[in-house]
């Protein structure tokens, strides 16, 4: 197919591809001419990932771009996959600057190593996400809610079923290289999608909590059982 038809096929405008092309995230078509060539189907499938990728997943040109590096590598492997698109997915973010300190310090790390640890999780490279991690529960504490420090142990069970989730599905593709490409898809809008059924989740269970014929502003301790199904 032309660029034209791609474009049509795909949705993706014609300036969009062009810019693609230039910058090796689409690889070139078939020559056909001084000025035209012709894409295929292995054109618009990437050209639909790039796509979800950047303007579904939030990646920058430069993190899909060594997102696609890892998956074109003759001989990928899933670990080297895994560790491209965690690195491109979501970076760990700076350390907030504009909070007081925590009066407890070092709480954060010190609750996310026990927590790691009693889930028995053997994660020997996530040490910058250890400490994203850390650094969260610390801003809890910093900014007067050190009772949020309290879901951690409901997170980690609730990320450990999520990661076997997101493996179990990859492992129902054929061959390496589509197992590659799923975990790159699965971890890049697998965190929107969760992202978006948890607000769905608590509007459930706040409506659960809180009732509309609730109309007094102080909340019973009997409230605490709505929280169970």
């Amino acid at each position: 197919m032309r660029i034209s038809e791609l474009s049509a096929t795909s949705g993706v405008p014609i300036a969009s591809i062009k810019f693609y092309l230039r910058e090796h995230l689409l690889p070139a078509g078939e020559a056909i001419g001084a000025t035209q060539a012709s894409y295929g189907d292995e054109h618009l499938h990437r050209l639909r990932l790039i796509k979800a990728l950047i303007d579904r997943g939030g990646l920058s040109v430069a993190g899909a771009r060594s997102v696609l590096e890892a998956l074109d590598e003759p001989g990928v492997s899933i670990n080297h996959v895994f560790g491209a698109a965690q690195a491109a997915a979501s970076a760990p973010s700076k350390p907030c600057v504009d909070v007081a300190p925590s009066r407890l310090p070092g709480l954060g790390a010190h609750r996310v190593d026990a927590a790691v640890s009693a889930m028995r999780w053997n994660a020997a490279y996530a040490s910058a996400w250890k400490a994203e991690a850390a650094a969260v529960l610390d801003s809890f504490a910093a900014t007067g809610h050190p009772e949020l420090i309290g879901v951690l142990d409901e997170y980690c069970r609730a990320a450990e079923v999520v990661a076997r989730a997101d493996l179990t599905a990859v492992l129902t593709q054929p061959g390496v290289g589509a197992m590659a490409e799923s975990i790159v898809a699965g971890m890049v809008l697998g965190d929107s999608l969760f992202a978006a059924l948890r607000r769905v989740a608590q509007e459930h269970v706040t409506g659960q909590i809180f009732p509309s014929t609730d109309t007094d502003t102080d909340i019973p301790l009997t409230v605490i059982g709505r929280i169970t199904p």
